[in-house]
């Protein structure tokens, strides 16, 4: 049996103003042929399938046509769960129809934490694998709120609610698993059934990669290698954009995002990860798939010299590339842009955008300031009050925390439920 672990697609997201359906399309026709060639029984995907809450008629089509080719494929079953930018309710509410073609979909936590525990079954009908399909968790489904509490207390009974749900879950699935191979007239001995954990949230140590790093400060909402219970021969998490293991676990793992979501992932090479088990194995045998590049991007941080000769460098290779260029020069920064782009001019290479770190430097010290409010994340807006507004750098700590905590309500809104 093989199975493969991919996540957090964000199909549907832009880069600044570019749309990027057509790297979500070449990716997709890309894992459809490596499903096939590695011949995969089983897909996982761990969480942030759309770059939205909301995702638009497109990135909809991208993702449903791309279900239907697996189905279509030798892959015999697909498991999805929902992550911090999905939708619960939207991720859920086709369920019944993706179930006839063997997608099984977790978009949020139930009263009836069996629905988590999906088993798939060869086509005898025999029990073959076991999947703890277990969703993004809000804070609402794995704590309650004290009245109050501080703030290492909620980060606290945060993790524990995590690491209390994840061992109910697993003691489900145990009990299927015994039941079933006592029924089978098996022992576990001749019949080896794994259990595969799957999660979407933070784990300790790991590196976040763009558009994650803003939701956490201090320890807020990080679990450990510990969190996962024992029982599972391994635990294919999304969440973190960068391929990583947990605590250096060979079975806790991250595949990482599938595309680079930003500048600051432009050098990464993407993965996907598959597990293959032999007819004796208990553990599975691992491998790292590198994923090409469908759009390549760069980032040009320097003076002028330094940004003009990359920018040579690239035009007299012929590249196809999107740019992001940091000036740190004395020039004025707006004609350094324009002499940029005659220099990109009738080429396949795109300034994305152009950021005057030399403004950026003064900002706290100007009250003229160069750049759009768009360029800059919540978090870092929020920073620069506080040091605009002279807060005790004491104090800012706990502001960031709070506001972290209010980034992350927002984000887990379900404003697709009723």
């Amino acid at each position: 049996m093989k199975i493969l672990h991919s996540s957090d697609w964000h199909i549907g997201r832009y880069l600044y103003d570019r749309k990027r359906y057509d790297e979500f399309e070449a990716f997709f026709d890309w894992l459809l042929k490596e499903i096939e060639l590695q011949e995969i029984d089983v897909l996982l995907v761990a969480g942030d399938i759309f770059d939205t809450s909301v995702p638009n008629n497109r990135a909809q089509e991208i993702y449903y046509r791309f279900l239907c080719n697996v189905a279509k494929s030798k892959c015999r079953h697909i498991v999805v769960i929902a992550g911090n930018h999905d939708s619960p309710s939207f991720i859920s509410a086709p369920k019944n129809i993706l179930k006839s073609l063997d997608v099984h979909v977790v978009g949020t936590v139930t009263e009836n934490l069996e629905d988590e525990v999906i088993e798939l079954k060869n086509d005898q009908g025999d029990l073959e694998l076991l999947v703890c399909a277990v969703p993004y968790l809000r804070d609402k489904d794995v704590r309650k709120v004290q009245a109050g509490e501080s703030l290492e207390t909620k980060s606290e009974n945060l993790v524990q609610g995590i690491k209390d749900h994840y061992a109910k879950v697993a003691e489900i699935a145990v009990t299927i698993r015994d039941d079933y191979l006592e029924s089978a007239g098996k022992s576990g001995v001749e019949k080896h059934i794994p259990i595969i954990g799957m999660g979407h949230l933070f784990a300790a140590g790991g590196s976040p990669g763009e558009g994650v790093r803003d939701l956490y400060v201090g320890s807020l909402g990080y679990v450990s290698a510990e969190t996962f219970p024992e029982e599972f021969d391994y635990v294919a998490l999304g969440h973190l954009h960068i391929a990583q293991k947990v605590s250096s676990s060979e079975y806790i793992r991250y595949c990482g995002s599938p595309i680079p979501m930003g500048f600051g992932e432009a050098k990464q090479v993407k993965k996907i990860i598959t597990l293959a088990y032999g007819v004796e194995d208990t553990k599975p045998a691992i491998q790292e798939i590198p994923i090409p590049n469908f759009q390549s991007l760069e980032k040009i941080a320097g003076d002028e010299t330094v940004i003009k000769k990359r920018i040579e460098d690239l035009l007299s290779a012929n590249s196809s590339i999107w740019l992001e260029v940091e000036y740190e020069g004395d020039l004025e920064g707006q004609s350094f842009r324009e002499e940029i782009l005659e220099l990109l001019s009738g080429s396949e290479i795109e300034l994305l955008r152009f950021k005057n770190k030399t403004v950026l430097k003064n900002y706290l010290s100007s009250l003229k300031v160069e750049e759009k409010l768009e360029d800059l994340s919540p978090m870092e807006v929020f920073k620069r009050c506080l040091v605009t507004n002279e807060v005790e750098e004491g104090k800012q700590d706990l502001l960031l925390a709070s506001y972290s905590e209010v980034l992350k309500s927002i984000q887990e809104e379900d404003i697709k439920a009723e």
